[in-house]
């Protein structure tokens, strides 16, 4: 047993295990996260006391019934990316979706799954290009991801599929292209870790944005809240910046950012 799992009593783990028999009853697809994917993709074992299961949106419905009729009490916790199932104190995450709003679980996710094992059964894992994508933009107080996007790249960096990474952060690649600047600081020995190219291609980016003149203020933006959904919360309500999680611009809906950001006192 490893360090993921030490932390697991009995009764926890054998819950876990019959959570993963139900999924696979079930039928549509699902993958497995958090520590159980990051001890895959970089070698690192840390306790963990919940279940991290990566669903397509139009799955969770489905997934949630077939919960139920196996005993199961579940909720839409926040619909707009994130179910629970629970049995007593014990509960896995179903996650289809990030807190922004930003990293949808699609196709991909499922087409580039990797081998794994968790308690025992047999199961997908995230890949490691779409862990990198989501946890760039955990950048809160209380939990910061960028040392786990530094060890992933570190550890998987030379077999990365770098177009599709790239093209997962779109037009946030200036995320992207801070966590790299911040690995080569970090691992000075490691920088090839990441090929010239895709460092090339985003400084170039920058180079040409350098050149644009400032959007009007109309345009005015806080693109902060895909980071963090409280440490810029003055920014909108003071300062007058558009949420950028907000329809256009975002995916999400006053109603999701106004229960999402009601979660913040429980730290939910």
């Amino acid at each position: 047993m490893g360090l993921v799992e030490a932390g697991l009593d009995p009764k926890t783990k054998a819950f876990y295990q019959r959570t993963l028999a139900v999924l696979n009853e079930a039928g549509p697809p699902f993958l497995v996260g958090g520590a159980y994917a990051l001890t895959k993709h970089a070698g690192i074992e840390r306790h963990t006391k919940d279940l991290d299961v990566f669903i397509r949106r139009a799955d969770r419905d489905p997934m949630l019934r077939a919960l139920e009729a196996a005993g199961y009490q579940t909720e839409a916790t926040f619909p707009h990316w994130l179910a629970k199932a629970y049995e007593d104190d014990a509960f896995i995450d179903l996650i289809y979706s990030s807190g922004n709003g930003v990293s949808e679980v699609d196709d991909e996710w499922f087409a580039h799954a990797a081998d794994g094992e968790v308690m025992g059964v047999p199961v997908k894992l995230c890949p490691a290009e779409e862990m990198i994508w989501s946890k760039a933009f955990i950048q809160e107080r209380e939990r910061f991801d960028g040392a786990d996007v530094a060890h992933l790249i570190r550890s998987r960096g030379r077999g990365l599929d770098w177009e599709r990474l790239l093209r997962r952060f779109g037009d946030k690649w200036r995320i992207l292209f801070g966590h790299l600047v911040t690995f080569g600081f970090i691992y000075p020995a490691e920088r090839d870790c990441i090929p010239p190219w895709v460092l090339k291609r985003l400084a170039a980016r920058l180079s040409e944005e350098l050149e644009c003149q400032p959007p009007p203020e109309p345009a005015k933006v806080c693109f902060g809240t895909l980071l963090s959904r409280e440490q810029y919360l003055p920014d909108i309500g003071l300062w007058g910046y558009r949420d950028a999680r907000l329809e256009p611009i975002g995916s999400m809906s006053p109603e999701a950012v106004a229960h999402w950001t009601a979660a913040i006192a429980g730290k939910a």
